[in-house]
């Protein structure tokens, strides 16, 4: 008698995954239409999403966050295709390979390295507040959801977490990002004929 019972317990579990992956798509579709900005494309994001996350749903974890983990999934995906398309760019005649600069790497890789030494020094509850936001791309109340505290608190850490960053990485204004001075004019060359 035991077996059979295993197998409809067996047979249930794709079914409830299934039933929650549903549960999920609108708020997926809202997100991939606003990460994609055409609704072909975020159609797009959402099927691959889809695709990828039955094909992964044994590393899902039941009674965790579906939601977050199909938004981190559709979103990893989105900046796959960027990065992709981005190596993709139609230039027969070399026009625009000829047109362009790019900032110097070693200043990008230092600032990265200054960035997450600030980063470490966080207090955890703020650091996991400002991944969540910042870098995840959750707003405020799924974030707060995800950390099991209120949203003000969310928002409370996230701008304590921005200050000290600020603070710890001498950042006073906009000029303080991007290109240096130096290299800035080099970057920007082929965009100041445009």
């Amino acid at each position: 008698m035991s077996a059979p019972q295993s197998i409809a317990a067996d047979a249930a579990t794709p079914y409830s995954f299934k039933r929650e992956m549903l549960a999920a798509l609108p708020g997926l579709r809202a997100f991939a239409v606003s990460l994609a900005r055409r609704h072909d494309r975020a159609d797009d994001l959402v099927q691959e999403t889809v695709m990828k996350a039955w094909g992964k749903q044994e590393s899902f974890q039941p009674g965790t966050n579906m939601r977050a983990w199909l938004f981190t999934i559709l979103r990893n995906e989105f900046y796959s295709q960027m990065r992709r398309k981005g190596r993709e760019l139609p230039d027969p005649d070399g026009v625009f390979a000829g047109n362009l600069a790019t900032h110097p790497e070693q200043y990008g890789k230092l600032d990265m390295a200054d960035f997450k030494a600030a980063l470490d020094t966080l207090p955890d509850d703020q650091r996991e507040a400002i991944i969540l936001i910042g870098a995840s791309g959750f707003a405020y109340e799924e974030a707060a959801e995800i950390a099991g505290v209120a949203v003000g608190t969310i928002k409370s850490r996230v701008n304590r977490a921005r200050n000290r960053l600020r603070e710890l990485l001498g950042i006073e204004g906009e000029g303080d990002y991007g290109p240096d001075s130096t290299s800035a004019p080099l970057v920007n060359k082929g965009s100041a004929g445009m």
